[in-house]
């Protein structure tokens, strides 16, 4: 059962939505529900040729629209700007992730030459709402700015996540309205057992009830962002056993079926040829591990549409149904991401329970659950639970995108198709019912969309500055099989990968590599490259390819991955010596990427010494700190997300102390401790990318690089931490 602590929610729900009957929509504008999950392949929805259980999403299909050829950007936050501002997301300042590259393209947040959906249809009379994860802001500490958040971009109400992922069971940086709150301490929101999705769906269902009672003569925007089902592969125990021993038969079982099913539906040509598998479930070595990977993984996609059903039932309960023009989309293709494949190590020794009021700071590994387990990750962990973090990896990715080629990051179909369904029974003819529809759509459509059915201004100027012209084009006309009114190309790039689509053409490349071409209409699993027979169509449209990425902020290409490279704006310096409250930009820090280095450092611990950083450089993918831990020395060095190799010396008596830590060429790690040996070596990798944070001594202000909260500012004095790139 789950319980809201409102008082006139709890009078609301025991009405069972009776008083709401009478609510009605603002004339005859709807409202407007846009849906999106996360990290979900093309035909993971049923009436998308999967065979995970969405009876909810099926039946708006049935009643709706199916965009057979919608697009969106290869990825969770370059999507989701798209999707707010009907811009391409390098207009809107977010064309990678959420760190700032120095280019206007590539900000890490939403920038205010653009407004949201929410900021253009509020003016015009409509209620604004949010559940979800947000994700386009770099600021999301529980000190950042808030005016990057959704109550500072036109939202009323908010519940949901600023991050991009989290545990399921215990969410960072979870906020209702502007306050950041943990599953413990919600002031509203009791459910006998916690679990993100659903408090996502339960979160939208009140806001639809006081939604009636609050302003039902007024439509409303809603915006739903699921984290289901990117990873962590985590859900209930009773969702999952539903699942046991669906998908034993391993990946091509699954591909084929999904492909006949696509073709007996008409959703693909009859003639559509399957793209080659990735991976053999003959070569698998734990077959029930990567089994039970894809049931947990079907049991998330399972409850985010028990959810929606849960959703559309209050909107039937309150009469409004008919009234709402409801989207369902997807933010990029399967996730090929090996996230929490590979073993994380053993718990430390001094795990405690977090107390209610304590913020769960971590959103991958190392990290704890909220009632002090070790959150494990690795093979023969068996996903599902809250102490558990894993990706279900590269095969089961390819079935989600049947039939396409590519993953998650890049432009190929299976990196940027998404479903989309449509359901308005007000507005869509019934005649259309359960047809699908093909003409190509992007997200920058969804925005034209809303204004257009709000009868919104797009606004030219908001709060001093210009906003640039939105970019796409109504959807109204293709819900009833009508023409769009396109008259540019659709764009793409991310990551370097890029692609542009024309008609039935489409032009696709990976990061530097030459451009493919595929008639799209004959070819939509593009395996039949047509650029070297047609080199003035090649020809065209790279030159507008190139006009687009002029003059949308794309440029200059390559700008995403400059933390991949110690070259132009990184220091050339190889020894660095500091001392306490140091910092060091990014550009300034040590060109660590690639490199062996040696840590020297001197400090001073007393009889109550408390633990804090001594020295520590990038933030929850890559990087390392030297910190005090236990009163031990820990020096770890990051290389990804859940993947954190440290090695740890003795407990340090008060005194002055100098300690060594080395990374040497083969990525072992030592630590010498007053001169001795403290531990055995310990195995790791040189850092593959430059960290996106800077360094600091004494501190790790921004996103911590080790199992502990920031700032952890070390009490102690520090006489002196040099670093030395180079060595064996």
């Amino acid at each position: 059962m789950r319980v809201f602590r409102c008082p006139f929610v709890l009078v609301t729900l025991c009405l069972g939505g009776s008083g709401l009957a009478s609510a009605a929509t603002d004339g005859a504008r709807p409202n407007i529900l846009v849906i999106m999950s996360d990290d979900m392949g093309y035909s993971d929805v049923g009436c998308y040729g999967g065979e995970i259980a969405t009876p909810n999403l099926d039946a708006l299909a049935a009643n709706g629209v199916r965009f057979t050829q919608f697009y969106n950007n290869a990825r969770c936050c370059p999507t989701r700007a798209s999707l707010l501002t009907g811009l391409y997301p390098h207009q809107a300042g977010i064309g990678h992730m959420m760190n700032d590259r120095g280019h206007d393209g590539y900000r890490g947040v939403l920038n205010r030459q653009s407004v949201t959906i929410a900021e253009a249809l509020q003016p015009a009379g409509y209620r604004t709402y949010m559940c979800g994860k947000w994700h386009v802001t770099r600021f999301i500490d529980a000190k950042a700015d808030r005016a990057t958040w959704p109550l500072g971009r036109g939202f009323e109400k908010f519940y949901g996540t600023i991050a991009g992922a989290g545990n399921y069971y215990d969410p960072a940086t979870l906020c209702r309205q502007n306050d950041v709150i943990t599953v413990a301490n919600d002031p509203e929101y009791a459910p006998d057992s916690y679990y993100y999705t659903d408090a996502i769906s339960d979160n939208a269902v009140k806001y639809l009830q006081q939604h009636g009672t609050e302003s039902p003569e007024k439509p409303f925007f809603l915006y739903i962002a699921y984290t289901a089902a990117h990873w962590p592969m985590q859900a209930p125990e009773k969702a999952v056993a539903k699942y046991k021993g669906r998908f034993d038969a391993g990946y091509t079982e699954g591909r084929e079926a999904r492909l006949r099913r696509m073709k007996e539906s008409g959703l693909i040509a009859a003639d559509s040829a399957l793209s080659p598998g990735s991976d053999k479930w003959d070569d698998v070595k734990d077959k029930a591990w990567e089994a039970r990977c894809k049931e947990v993984y079907a049991a998330m996609i399972d409850t985010m549409d028990a959810g929606i059903g849960r959703i559309v039932g209050q909107l039937k309960a309150s009469g409004q149904l008919d009234k709402t023009l409801i989207l369902f989309l997807q933010d990029n293709g399967g996730c090929a991401e090996n996230t929490g494949r590979s073993a994380n190590g053993d718990a430390p020794a001094d795990l405690k329970p977090l107390g209610p009021d304590q913020l769960q700071t971590k959103t991958a590994p190392p990290m704890q659950t909220r009632d002090g387990r070790w959150v494990k990750t690795g093979p023969g962990v068996l996903p599902g639970p809250a102490d558990t973090y894993i990706a279900y990896g590269r095969g089961w990715a390819n079935v989600s995108n049947t039939p396409f080629r590519e993953y998650k990051h890049w432009t190929h179909e299976g990196g940027i198709s998404t479903p989309l369904i449509a359901h308005w029974p007000s507005g869509i003819r019934p005649d259309r019912a359960g047809r699908f529809e093909p003409q190509p759509a992007h997200l920058i459509d969804i925005m034209a969309t809303c204004v257009a059915l709000a009868e919104a201004d797009y606004p030219t100027e908001a709060n001093g500055q210009k906003i640039k012209p939105r970019e796409g084009v109504s959807l109204r006309p293709a819900f009833n099989g009508d023409p769009l009114a396109r008259t540019q190309p659709i764009f793409w790039e991310h990551e370097g990968n890029r692609a542009v689509r024309e008609g039935n053409w489409k032009l696709v490349a990976k990061e530097n590599q030459p451009w493919e071409l595929y008639d799209i209409a004959l070819d939509r699993t593009e395996l039949n490259n047509l650029a070297a027979s047609q080199p003035d169509r090649v020809k065209e449209m790279a030159a507008k390819w190139d006009a687009y990425a002029a003059r949308a902020d794309v440029l200059p290409l390559g700008a995403w991955h400059a933390e991949d490279s110690d070259k132009g704006s990184f220091s050339r310096e190889r020894r660095f010596s500091l001392k306490a409250g140091d910092r060091l930009e990014r550009s300034q820090a040590p060109a660590v990427v690639g490199q062996p280095f040696t840590l020297s450092a001197r400090f001073q611990t007393s009889e109550d010494q408390e633990d804090g950083v001594i020295v520590a450089q990038g933030a929850t993918v890559h990087g390392f700190a030297l910190f005090v831990k236990a009163g031990r020395p820990h020096f770890l060095v990051r290389t990804a997300a859940g993947d954190a190799p440290q090695i740890v010396g003795p407990q340090l008596t008060a005194g002055e102390h100098s300690v060594i830590a080395r990374i040497d060429a083969q990525g072992t790690l030592t630590l010498d401790v007053d001169g001795k040996p403290a531990a055995a070596p310990v195995p790791g990798k040189l850092l593959s990318r430059m960290p996106v944070d800077g360094l600091e001594v004494g501190r790790d202000e921004n996103k911590p690089v080790g199992p502990y909260e920031s700032p952890s500012a070390y009490p102690g004095k520090i006489e002196s931490v040099v670093i030395e790139l180079g060595g064996k």
